[in-house]
């Protein structure tokens, strides 16, 4: 009477193919590791967007209703003077046009804030957003975090595409070596444990234990084809590798190297557009101020605000565009600058 409890199987690594396998296989969970944190980043990059269109979208509408309550203002007086006879239908009609316009903008801006907090809730889990986040800020009031001159290159080595394509090339280095190894012959021993005994009485009797090992050559000969094909196969895919890493630190100064100069070149939009829109109130007053003295018609006062309006629509939209490029830049520097 016997009985086994199971059987054990070693390979004797002579030539490091299982030492090659096993790293190849942690380079590859490294590999994965970092593609997750590349996913994060990217997580956050896109609610920080997502956020600082909802902020955009917030100063639009309070843009467009201070245009609404100041239309309608001028509404009523053109009425007033209309009824005086002191203008004509057509400045009347003329006023109403931009309250409808108002108003259209107002609820066309709404309907995009609604969609932007749905895309927010998506991206957080959520249904809808907590009621009792803290009052947002602008976007003129530091949402990001200013970058200063002096960043270290080595920041790129944080990017996760650059630390999976490392992870990447050095498994396909280590495939390569459990490859080669592969030429050599393998010698494994097989185990068993159990107890043996004549009789069924004294089968689990101390000193009835047995222990049995059987050792197993293989040798590649006829294997040679297949071995080379996956020899020359493994040495390809590091040439692969390699090419894939330099391509990704490629990629990386690229990416840094636009969203500098996307940066810069915002700044200096804004900049402009503050003189612009400083301008463009100064004109619309002086055009208000011609209007009510009977000097001017009222076209030359609309298309003052009508360009008013547009240099401060597009002064939000730049801002939001440097908001959108500090978030390329947050990327493209692996989570950050500091």
């Amino acid at each position: 009477f016997d009985v086994s409890v199971g059987l054990v199987s070693y390979e004797l690594d002579l030539f490091g193919r299982v030492r090659s396998l096993n790293e190849a296989a942690l380079q590859d969970y490294f590999a994965s590791d970092a593609a997750q944190l590349g996913v994060r980043i990217s997580l956050i990059a896109e609610v920080a967007s997502q956020y600082f269109t909802e902020r955009a979208l917030l100063e639009e509408i309070e843009l467009s209703e201070q245009t609404l309550a100041s239309v309608r203002e001028t509404l009523d007086l053109t009425r007033t003077r209309l009824d005086a006879g002191d203008t004509t239908e057509l400045d009347l009609r003329s006023v109403e046009i931009q309250v409808k316009t108002a108003e259209t903008n107002i609820a066309a801006y709404r309907q995009q804030l609604d969609l932007t907090r749905n895309a927010l809730g998506f991206l957080t889990g959520t249904s809808a957003l907590p009621g009792n986040l803290p009052a947002g800020r602008g976007l003129e009031q530091g949402l990001v975090a200013d970058l200063h001159a002096g960043i270290p290159s080595d920041l790129l080595t944080r990017r996760p595409d650059i630390m999976e394509a490392e992870h990447q090339l050095r498994a396909a280095n280590a495939d390569i070596g459990a490859a080669r190894a592969a030429f050599f012959p393998r010698i494994s021993l097989t185990g068993g444990a159990g107890t043996a005994s004549k009789s069924l009485g004294d089968l689990f009797r101390n000193g009835s234990s047995t222990w049995a090992f059987s050792p197993q050559v293989s040798v590649p000969i006829f294997d040679g084809g297949y071995n080379q094909a996956n020899l020359e196969l493994a040495q390809v895919r590091k040439q692969i590798g390699i090419a894939a890493y330099e391509r990704s630190i490629q990629t990386a100064f690229r990416e840094v190297s636009d969203g500098l100069a996307s940066r810069s070149g915002v700044d200096r939009q804004i900049e402009a557009y503050r003189d612009l829109v400083a301008a463009q109130q100064a004109r619309f007053e002086l055009a208000g101020d011609r209007y009510e003295q009977g000097v001017d018609s009222y076209f030359q006062v609309l298309d003052a605000h009508q360009d008013l309006y547009a240099a401060r629509q597009n002064l939000i939209q730049l801002r939001l565009a440097r908001l959108t490029h500090s978030v390329a830049l947050y990327k493209a520097l692996g989570g950050g600058w500091k």
